[in-house]
């Protein structure tokens, strides 16, 4: 799997380039995605099954994608003067104290309309100057869309899912036939439903395109250790799925809304 290749594919652009950096001048990105992890809570943000090329790739995602989603919502502040601008990173620091991002106007023409100053806690003397600071990304209205109803039927596209993600299958179930793989997979999504059935925070929610979306744990080799997560959406009075995830992927997409559970999905 390109990791890299993937996440870029990801993360909302214009003109090829993420949000985030069409905004601001950023910097050295890796010095910058260290800097918002060392004053965050401590957390793995690295990928636990490839190497990837990007300092804490699940944080980078993070970040970037949280920059796209606050400025859907509108939830950039910015000083009335126009010197300075800011947002609310999602993160808190080891005290549950909320990390904003602080952008200062820049001054270089042709270039991005601001420059990022670096991460600060709400209380630091640097955002005084803001009257009221912004709020978080807002990712969905309806809670139950964060619950797989085991009252549903979930409806499997089987054909698609061995056909456009057999390389992300682990050996030597990426080397078995059609109908060999979907046969494991049948009985492995059976016991992913029944999991959910007993456990609902086994259904892990991710935000796709304005969407939620669950993640299931597909367990292949052995039952207390998932392979992969299926994907799986709601439609008008049933789910669907068509598509399979790595772990790496899985929690990188989860993390954007929360820290998942260790139950299965964990960096």
């Amino acid at each position: 799997m390109a990791t890299s290749e993937t996440r870029e594919d990801q993360n909302p652009t214009y003109d090829g380039l993420p949000r985030l950096k069409q905004f601001a001048y950023l910097g050295s990105i890796p010095d910058r995605i260290d800097e918002l992890a060392k004053i965050a809570e401590p957390e793995s943000w690295d990928f636990q099954y490839v190497k990837d090329e990007y300092n804490k790739p699940i944080l980078y995602s993070y970040l970037f994608h949280t920059f796209a989603r606050i400025e859907e919502e509108d939830k950039i502040t910015q000083m009335k003067d126009g010197s300075q601008a800011c947002f609310n990173t999602g993160l808190v620091t080891p005290n549950q104290e909320p990390i904003f991002a602080l952008f200062d106007k820049n001054k270089t023409l042709d270039r991005q309309p601001w420059y990022l100053q670096g991460f600060f806690r709400r209380g630091d003397f640097r955002l005084s100057k803001f009257p009221k600071l912004p709020p978080i990304a807002h990712y969905f209205d309806d809670p139950t869309e964060l619950i797989f109803d085991t009252h549903k039927e979930l409806r499997v596209n089987y054909e698609h899912m061995i056909a456009d993600n057999k390389e992300r299958f682990p050996a030597p179930y990426n080397t078995y036939g059609e109908f060999q793989l979907q046969t494991n997979l049948r009985g492995a999504i059976e016991n992913s439903k029944e999991r959910v059935l007993r456990n609902y925070k086994a259904a892990v929610p991710q935000y796709h395109k304005g969407r939620i979306q669950l993640l299931l744990p597909l367990c292949l080799s052995q039952p207390g250790r998932a392979d992969l997560a299926i994907v799986v959406e709601r439609l008008d009075g049933f789910y669907r799925a068509a598509t399979c995830l790595t772990l790496d992927m899985a929690y990188n997409n989860a993390r954007l809304l929360a820290r998942p559970d260790r139950d299965w999905l964990q960096p």
